[in-house]
């Protein structure tokens, strides 16, 4: 399994996606899934805008390979006149072009996978931002439809949710500065991490501040003396914080 989430706040955009990727207890291996393009723009002679787009991916490994093998080679290789991510006029138009993709892999992959008795199950998160308008993030379902998230709830997340999302609903809004934000986001995965043994570190983390092209990226690894420190002292608070809080008597 895996978790990603993204979070869109007034002071940027943050993408964190762990690397467990697991067959069996005795089958777990390291894939990163969290694929970012900072693509220059061509606006000055009628072309497209520059663009800062983000991909993170769960479930059927197989068939998210597929899918952003398909969209580098796209890049690559389209014509003239063909659009792309690369060419897209905005973010809901990237994000049609990956629902697509999600749709036709699904179409060609799902029904022999089903014959062998294997889940083609998947998920996407997509994220990004095309000249100076602004961030968005979208959530791509299995049969490529989408949803995108909102200033009431700024975040979005695939694979083991559960286990991440409390403080993300207690201590997230747009306005979260954006160094409050890696932080929810590290302890939500941390949160994540200690419930489920099928995800794991490395975590990838790419952030984009408003008003900037491109990703700041950075592999976490489970020693990360930040990473640590950070869990460590948010364990040791909420420990704190249990016995201060007042007894319920059992009596009347």
């Amino acid at each position: 399994m895996t978790y990603c989430l993204a979070l869109n706040l007034d002071q940027g955009l943050i993408l964190l996606a762990d690397s467990r990727t697991n067959a069996g207890v005795d089958d777990i291996s390291v894939f990163g899934k969290l694929f970012t393009w900072s693509l220059p723009g061509a606006a000055d002679s009628g072309g497209p805008e520059a663009r800062t787009l983000g991909l993170m991916t769960a479930g059927s490994l197989s068939i998210t390979q597929e899918i952003v093998a398909l969209t580098e080679e796209e890049i690559d290789t389209a014509a003239d006149g063909v659009e792309t991510i690369a060419t897209a006029p905005s973010m809901f138009r990237v994000a049609e072009a990956f629902g697509a993709k999600m749709r036709d892999v699904q179409n060609r992959r799902g029904p022999q996978l089903a014959a062998a008795g294997v889940s083609s199950a998947a998920s996407m998160i997509v994220a990004g931002k095309i000249g100076a308008g602004p961030g968005e993030i979208f959530l791509i379902y299995q049969a490529g439809n989408f949803i995108e998230a909102t200033r009431d709830t700024p975040f979005l997340q695939i694979g083991e949710t559960k286990y991440g999302k409390v403080i993300l609903d207690r201590v997230l809004t747009a306005e979260t500065p954006l160094s409050d934000g890696v932080k929810a986001a590290l302890l939500s995965m941390d949160g994540t991490v200690r419930s489920n043994l099928s995800v794991g570190a490395p975590f990838d983390l790419a952030v984009s501040a408003t008003g900037a092209h491109g990703w700041l990226r950075r592999r976490i690894e489970a020693d990360d003396p930040v990473y640590k420190q950070l869990s460590d002292q948010w364990s040791d608070q909420l420990r704190a914080g249990f016995m201060a809080l007042p007894e319920l008597p059992l009596t009347d």
